[in-house]
């Protein structure tokens, strides 16, 4: 097969940090708060910008809370789970290698007797059997899998529990059911392009009630500590974080909350127009797999598929014959040549999933970038195949 003529635009398709927004270049670092306080006047002004601009670009509702953490997405889930589980019996689903971590926080650091709810990488557990009168902890999006929520679902309004969800990459790219869920994180670095580092953090009502009404049993790392005396610490809302951010990613991280808010694409503005471009990526993948003959989505279901963290798999019968380590040498090779080539970036699956491929499809891809990439993948494929 002839190499294609046309390259991408931008080749970076990682899954995080992911590609930074249309024409982002170092310029737009100019106004950073440096060299002063975070705890200044303008710092804190700075910060705050991020978290009400979060809330205006996402659609979060105006009496959920939200701020910055460290730790990035991470940092912020953890701090949500060690602040809120314990009082009432956990459930926690898992189907890619992020929800398995919250298993393993939950139950081996935590030791909470949680039910644990698994799918196998491209699945997802069957939700209607999830008891919403426990706390609940899942992700919207599997990073790791290509697998989401269903189109549509959302927990119960009148659940007895919390529910927590990391979804870090799908808030900015996908519709969310904000008034459903208590504790939302997400970091910088995935949906928009942002620097890593740094976590976002939103309440519900209902979830700051059980921080200032309930104290975990166990000993509270500082950078978790979000009350003091039985009361919210209101200024980690408002800016005064737990610890020092850095402010160069903060003006990161505003520009590109700036080039969300007035973006537009396909007669669509704002958070419609990122859905849309992330849609856009996903229907790329789509029209490539249904004309190619060798390749298929990990998650076989349509209405579960991430338009974010689109994970592929090889259905060739030659390659069902390999052994799993020779698959994952194949895919290795696959991505290697199309890095040497300069055309497509980090779109190797995440190293505990299945051999395979792995494309960012976030609102910050140019969908015809993501086309153009897929067919420099059927080059490399077929010119390394055995």
């Amino acid at each position: 097969m002839d190499k294609p003529q046309e390259k991408p635009r931008v080749p970076n398709f990682s899954s995080g940090p992911t590609c930074k927004r249309p024409g982002w270049n170092p310029a737009a670092l100019a106004d950073a708060f440096v060299g002063r306080s975070h705890r200044s006047k303008g710092g804190k002004a700075k910060l705050k910008k991020a978290i009400d601009l979060s809330k205006e670009v996402a659609g979060i509702p105006d009496d959920y809370l939200v701020g910055i953490m460290a730790g990035s997405d991470t940092g912020a889930f953890e701090c949500a789970m060690w602040s809120l589980l314990g009082q009432r019996q956990v459930t926690v689903l898992a189907w890619e290698s992020f929800g398995q971590g919250w298993v393993t926080d939950i139950t081996k650091q935590l030791k909470l007797e949680a039910k644990v709810m698994t799918a196998e990488y491209g699945q997802v557990p069957d939700l209607g059997a999830v008891d919403f009168d426990n706390d609940v902890v899942f992700t919207w999006n599997g990073t790791t899998s290509g697998a989401r929520v269903p189109d549509g679902w959302a927990p119960p309004a009148d659940r007895g529990g919390l529910t927590l969800c990391d979804a870090t990459s799908s808030v900015f790219a996908m519709p969310m059911a904000w008034d459903r869920l208590d504790v939302v994180t997400w970091s910088w670095q995935k949906c928009l392009g942002g620097e890593a580092a740094h976590g976002m953090l939103a309440l519900s009502p209902r979830a700051v009630q059980r921080l200032e009404s309930y104290t975990p049993p166990w000993p509270m790392p500082k950078l978790f500590r979000m009350t003091k005396g039985g009361k919210l610490t209101a200024g980690i809302f408002e800016g005064s974080t737990i610890n020092t951010p850095s402010m160069l990613a903060t003006e990161d991280y505003l520009d590109a909350l700036e080039w969300a808010k007035n973006l537009q694409f396909a007669g669509k503005t704002g958070r419609d127009a990122l859905f849309a471009r992330s849609a856009a990526n996903l229907q790329a993948v789509t029209d490539f797999v249904g004309k190619t003959d060798w390749v298929d989505f990990l998650a076989g279901d349509p209405t579960m598929r991430s338009s974010t963290s689109i994970c592929l798999k090889i259905t060739a019968d030659w390659f069902a014959k390999l052994g799993k380590d020779e698959q994952g040498a194949f895919c290795k090779k696959v991505v290697a040549a199309l890095a040497a080539e300069g055309v497509v970036y980090d779109c190797a699956p995440y190293r505990d999933a299945p051999p395979g491929f792995r494309f960012w499809g976030g609102p910050t891809v140019d969908p015809q970038d993501t086309a153009i990439a897929l067919e420099w993948l059927k080059w490399a494929y077929e010119s390394n195949r055995p």
